[in-house]
């Protein structure tokens, strides 16, 4: 494990060097997860593989200010998420703030329990079903770990707005898995 850790660093080091070999190198072991990221936000394949490109180019033109304060794959994935976020906005990506009284029954019904299992894979497609607004929101919170307070400064809604989405999307998935656990007899 230490290992990888050093090599990393030194594929960091001779990225900020300018070295296209270690770029190809560090290119090449975080392509994929980090198409993978984008898709959970663009919901296309073609869109995301081009912000995940955008994403190692803007990563490698400000290598310079990576300070190893954290490891390159999470510096590089929040590189990746602000792409799809910003992409996303520019998309006019429409998120309506809602008053104050949902915000109570918000905190009422903050269950996530599900009666049934499912795999990974299987949410995160049902994740990525839902209304873009929700899936976005249910994507930074579940998958990604930011607080609602994140999530409004990055989307640029209230942070009212977040918990409602959140509580919407969460709602529709449950209902979707549900339907799924109905369908399919899990």
């Amino acid at each position: 494990m230490n290992q990888t850790k050093d090599f990393h660093k030194q594929l960091v080091e001779a990225c900020k060097a300018n070295d296209a070999k270690a770029q190809m190198q560090l290119y090449d072991l975080y392509c994929k997860a980090m198409c993978t990221i984008a898709i959970r936000y663009v919901k296309d394949a073609f869109v995301a593989e081009d912000i995940m490109q955008d994403s190692f180019i803007k990563a490698f033109q400000n290598i310079h200010s990576f300070k190893g304060e954290v490891t390159f794959g999470a510096w590089l994935k929040r590189i990746v998420i602000n792409n799809s976020l910003d992409w996303l906005k520019k998309q006019k990506l429409e998120l309506v703030s809602i008053n104050e009284e949902v915000y109570e029954k918000i905190e009422e019904t903050d269950d996530w329990s599900i009666a049934y299992s499912f795999k990974a894979d299987f949410i995160a497609n049902a994740i990525q079903s839902l209304k873009e607004k929700y899936s976005v929101v249910l994507s930074l919170y579940l998958l990604e770990g930011y607080d609602h307070q994140e999530i409004s400064q990055v989307l640029g809604i209230t942070e009212v707005t977040s918990r409602t989405h959140l509580m919407r999307g969460k709602k529709q998935l449950q209902e979707l898995l549900k339907e799924q656990q109905y369908v399919e007899g899990y």
